[in-house]
């Protein structure tokens, strides 16, 4: 592990090539009034590689890691000039006229004087006084500074300083890396260094550097210190969790409407030594199908030793005012909160970083669900905003791209019928999730009159909510049934039409969705296409009973991916009449009938004759 390393960090795009610009000239004057000019470079790496041309030192970068440095860019200041001794005892530095105003004017005030009166050896001899690892030897590597060192702040008072003047560095493009994720600033003089990376992070994996500081004598290397947090966001599927692993946390889900939803962002703390605090908000965009609740929002902060839970008055759930996004969750400074919870802070104040945050919380698949069943599913975005720059404490923020996770909801569709496909009307059924039918799932009227899954989870000791109610064929036979899962139900038949007998067992439907196995990769827009729910199918399982013996049947329903529907068509057998006698029973019932009125008739005129 090299010791000449400082800091730096994180992330953009990806290119491949080199161009060398010259940008405009910048005109100086130095002590003795002769005019030097200055053309800022811009140049693109090949093959990982900066060659400035200008000598044989070189700065070689390395990037963290799983953190590429393809897309950064750098700014890179010589500051001083600088020459070794014979045997490299000894080194000697001297101005580059570009930058040295900058230096004298944030010098001065520290020497209580004015610029016009510093020197090159004040500039020099006050940043070594601030040096608290002096290396004599000018082949001896350079311990680091800590990142909370009068020196770091120097710097960044400094860069600040020449960016208030105007004054540019040569900049470094990279468009490509070394094999082992590096770049290489060659060509270079000897001299003293700042390299500043300047990437604009904006929706990207990133987060802005500290400033660094090198000596190229001649070669040195910088790893990349700042860093940046990663985040992924689950689903937890409540079917097949064995077979989905993780207890059913993945990028993929289905439900019934009013079902419950759990979610789960993780993402970690990075190297943010450096900071004085640590910005850390969650965005969060939801389909208008799924209802946030608020009140579920929890937040844990674990390390190998400890898990630790946020209190309510150390983080914000805001849903109001936030552009077209759901909610944030923000924590101000959760820098605060680890080093107090997580507390290994050294004697240079560098604490150790890398814990897991964890944020889960609720949402309920509500009814407008049932206007988009199957694709392209219900979709859920998140992306988090973190300082990105610990230079003066400010408060730049970077944003890391949306990760998305989907869910999707089904129907069916029945048609009631005799076995002449004459549709019948007012066949009541019920839906159960229990072959026992002891399990109701209820559910309730639209206003087109089809009926719309209730909320199981609101349901209290399986009690009918006042809105459920008996599902109805109408005039056509039919009804719709929105907002089914991808699991086994039962339907039964309640009450059959008039002149027709129910169907004595219920008609057991299964609902199987088949999707990805690569269920932890779901890409945006993917639930529109055949990469996520690959197939829809459905069967039914049911008992038959007559002409005095059982017929049990298993049949596949025809379904329709797209709209997530199945249809079935329940029926109906017409009864015949029940036997009867023939025509000479018949007429002597009749005259039975008949002898017995007579006899009535005659014993009532008997009566009335003796009376």
């Amino acid at each position: 592990m090299k010791t000449k390393k400082i800091i730096s960090t994180i992330l953009a795009g990806l290119m491949v090539g080199a161009v060398m610009t010259t940008t405009p000239t910048f005109i100086f004057a130095n002590d003795n009034n002769s005019i030097i000019s200055f053309a800022s470079k811009e140049i693109n790496t090949i093959n990982g590689v900066a060659d400035f041309q200008k000598g044989t030192a070189s700065i070689t970068i390395n990037g963290n890691q799983n953190q590429t440095l393809n897309g950064k860019k750098f700014e890179v200041y010589t500051l001083f000039f600088a020459e070794n001794s014979d045997n490299g005892e000894s080194i000697n530095y001297t101005f580059n006229p570009v930058y040295q105003e900058a230096l004298k004017q944030v010098i001065a005030p520290k020497l209580n004087t004015t610029a016009d009166k510093v020197t090159e050896y004040m500039v020099i001899d006050y940043i070594q006084s601030i040096n608290q690892n002096k290396q004599e030897n000018a082949t001896d590597e350079q311990p680091l500074e800590s990142r909370y060192s009068e020196f770091r702040y120097f710097v960044e008072e400094l860069r600040n300083k020449m960016n208030e003047l105007n004054m540019s560095g040569d900049i470094v493009n990279v468009m490509n890396t070394r094999v082992d994720n590096s770049i290489k600033i060659q060509g270079l003089q000897y001299g003293y260094y700042i390299v500043d990376e300047i990437t604009n992070v904006q929706d990207t994996f990133s987060s802005a550097s500290l400033c660094i500081v090198d000596t190229s004598n001649p070669l040195s290397e910088i790893d990349i210190k700042s860093d940046y947090p990663l985040i992924t966001k689950k689903i937890q599927e409540d079917d097949n969790r064995d077979v989905i692993g993780n207890q059913g946390w993945n990028d993929i889900g289905d439900y019934e409407i009013g079902q419950t939803v759990p979610y789960k962002f993780e993402s970690n703390i990075p190297n943010i030594n450096g900071y004085h605090t640590y910005k850390y908000v969650w965005h969060d965009i939801m389909d208008k199908a799924l209802t946030f609740n608020k009140d579920s929002v929890e937040i844990t902060i674990k390390d190998s030793n400890k898990t630790y839970t946020l209190k309510s008055n150390e983080f914000k759930v805001i849903t109001e005012n936030i552009n077209n996004e759901t909610f944030n969750v923000v924590i101000d400074d959760i820098k605060s909160i680890v080093d107090r919870e997580f507390n290994n802070i050294d004697n240079q104040k560098h604490n150790t970083y890398g814990q897991t945050v964890t944020l889960t919380f609720n949402a309920t698949l509500n009814d407008n669900a049932s206007l988009d069943t199957g694709r392209p599913g219900f979709e859920n975005d998140v992306r988090l905003e973190f300082s990105n720059d610990p230079d003066n404490n400010s408060t730049s923020t970077g944003f890391t791209p949306f990760d998305t996770v989907v869910c999707f909801t089904y129907k069916l569709d029945l048609t009631k019928t005799n076995n002449d496909n004459t549709v019948l009307k007012n066949a009541k059924f019920r839906l159960y999730s229990d072959e026992n039918c002891q399990n109701e799932v209820f559910v309730k009227q639209n206003k087109d009159g089809d009926y719309i899954v209730i909320n199981r989870d609101s349901i209290v000791s399986g009690k009918a909510p006042a809105e459920a109610v008996e599902m109805v064929t109408d005039e056509h036979g039919n009804f719709i049934i929105y907002g089914l899962d991808g699991q086994v139900y039962y339907l039964k038949e309640t009450d059959a039409p008039n002149g027709y007998r129910p169907l004595l067992d219920p008609i057991k439907l299964t609902i199987n969705p088949t999707f990805t196995t690569e269920r932890n990769s779901y890409i945006k827009g993917d639930g529109a296409t055949d990469k996520t729910l690959i197939n829809l199918s459905a069967t039914a399982k049911f008992k038959e009973f007559y002409n005095g013996k059982p017929e049990e049947k298993n049949i596949d329903l025809v379904s329709n991916i797209d709209d997530g529907i199945s249809y079935i068509t329940v029926i109906n057998q017409k009864g015949s009449q029940l036997a009867k006698t023939g025509d000479y029973a018949v007429w002597l019932s009749i005259l039975g009938i008949c002898l017995m009125s007579g006899a009535g008739f005659i014993l009532y005129k008997k009566l009335k004759v003796k009376n």
